[in-house]
């Protein structure tokens, strides 16, 4: 799924599949995401890589993360453009 030699960092290609499931609704507005941890383990990318990803999903709005008790599907995911 992820080419770490394809044109698009790692972290990006990971970012649009998890955006992805977000607008298909994987996940449910309000409910966790899956861990760094069950991510890094599912994608076989580096934990920096997933940290990166989420983090792009902070910044379109799809997701918020709460200290100590993880990252969740924001309440009502905005239209991405891709």
């Amino acid at each position: 799924m992820i080419e770490p030699d394809g044109p698009v960092p790692p972290y990006r290609q990971l970012a649009e599949i998890l955006a992805e499931r977000i607008e298909r609704a994987d996940w449910q507005p309000n409910r966790p995401i899956p861990s760094e941890l069950q991510l890094v383990q599912e994608f076989g990318v580096a934990r920096g890589t997933v940290r990166r990803a989420v983090a792009v999903l902070r910044e379109l709005g799809l997701v918020f993360t709460v200290a100590h008790r993880g990252t969740y599907v924001a309440p009502s995911p905005p239209e991405v453009d891709q």
